[in-house]
């Protein structure tokens, strides 16, 4: 499984390394949200979740299924918005200017991204006029909880008053703590991105990807870029409806993440992590290890750990996002738990499971890298 990002044609300086403040914060954001995916970040977690407003807070857990379980395209406008410069803006508050210029219908899209999880790169109906899109997206929300039902009800009837809603959270965090971490991190970034142009440009694109990513390849004719995710997706870098470029956006808070913006009619993003920290791992009974070894050896039940090492999902959402029976979902999920793989618990009407991630960090961090990629 993979996401390839055709680049044929494309001229080398049209490939850029640049950071990103906004999809810098949107990780930010899921740091804090997953604490459990970033072991490393405890620290900063801890301390930036005490220090939160609870007003903050509260305000956060209305949208967090933007950036905890499937990292909205909202955050990399710059990719999104035709005519544009292709590239982030230097400012937050630039970024978020960008952002203020994608149409209602991309945004909207791109905010419920978490509910096509299964038809990112398709074709899809619009939620804000397509009546089964939007029960569609309202049922997935429902699942998440009332205040994320609550934001997708105003979302689809309001997006423009969401939009502002939007902007002012994101100016919020800003003043609350991002503002100095980007302080921080944006010089070793900004260093990054130029380390990595000049290898691109005096050593060519396979030694610069090698450089980003094991994960990322390109062919013998410099035609595509794979990248080795536990999903299948395509692009491409010459779309004329945005113009052709390829961005790659470094990252200190996205470890194990690497993430590939393939969306229709959005030019292609490598948002990549800097540094690799290794997990805790201790040892078990090799009769645990065992039954979990085999519990993770049927390809279906490691695409499900996918989704569920990032947020809990209910079994008729991974019955719909895999193309498989509500049943065959059940049983794969049995075989996990029984493993001690798995937490599950109710949400109202919906029992929702989620991958304990303490216990797969045990078997070892190429696993946990490799679902988490």
């Amino acid at each position: 499984m993979s996401v390839t990002i055709d680049i044929a044609g494309l001229p080398a300086g049209r490939i850029s390394f640049s950071p990103s403040p906004l999809a810098e914060l949107c990780m930010a954001l899921h740091a804090l949200s997953q604490p459990a995916h970033h072991p490393a970040l405890a620290s900063w977690t801890t301390a930036t979740t005490a220090a939160l407003d609870p007003g903050l807070a509260d305000r956060l857990l209305e949208g967090d299924f933007m950036w905890r379980s499937s990292f909205s395209d909202i955050f990399m406008p710059f990719a999104g918005v035709p005519g544009g410069t292709g590239l982030p803006a230097a400012t937050l508050a630039g970024e978020l200017d960008v952002l203020d210029r994608l149409d209602d219908e991309a945004f909207v899209r791109a905010a419920l991204e978490h509910c096509w999880l299964a038809l990112y790169d398709g074709g899809l109906p619009s939620p804000l006029t397509d009546p089964r899109a939007r029960a569609k997206a309202l049922e997935t929300a429902a699942a998440r909880g009332p205040r994320q039902l609550d934001f997708s009800l105003r979302l689809l009837d309001d997006p423009a008053g969401v939009r502002v809603w939007m902007r002012r959270l994101l100016e919020d965090c800003d003043e609350a703590f991002f503002a100095e971490t980007w302080r921080r991190v944006e010089p070793g970034q900004s260093a990054d991105a130029r380390h990595k142009t000049e290898v691109l440009r005096h050593k060519g694109l396979p030694a610069a990807l090698k450089e980003v990513s094991s994960a990322l390849s390109v062919d013998e004719g410099l035609t595509t870029i794979t990248a080795d995710k536990l999903v299948n997706g395509s692009t491409t870098a010459t779309d004329p409806r945005i113009g052709s470029g390829l961005v790659f956006v470094p990252t200190n808070f996205g470890w194990p993440h690497l993430l590939v913006l393939h969306a229709p009619g959005w030019r292609p993003v490598v948002h990549y992590p800097l540094g690799t920290p290794e997990p805790v791992s201790a040892p078990g009974s090799v009769e645990l290890l065992q039954r979990r070894m085999e519990a993770l050896a049927h390809p279906m039940r490691m695409m499900l750990c996918r989704s569920l090492a990032r947020a809990p999902y209910t079994t008729s959402e991974l019955a719909a996002v895999y193309g498989i029976t509500a049943p065959e979902v059940s049983r794969h999920l049995s075989v996990l738990k029984k493993a001690g793989l798995l937490h599950t618990r109710r949400q109202g009407r919906y029992s929702q499971h989620q991958l304990d991630l303490a216990a797969v960090a045990r078997i070892g961090s190429d696993f946990i890298e490799g679902i988490l990629r």
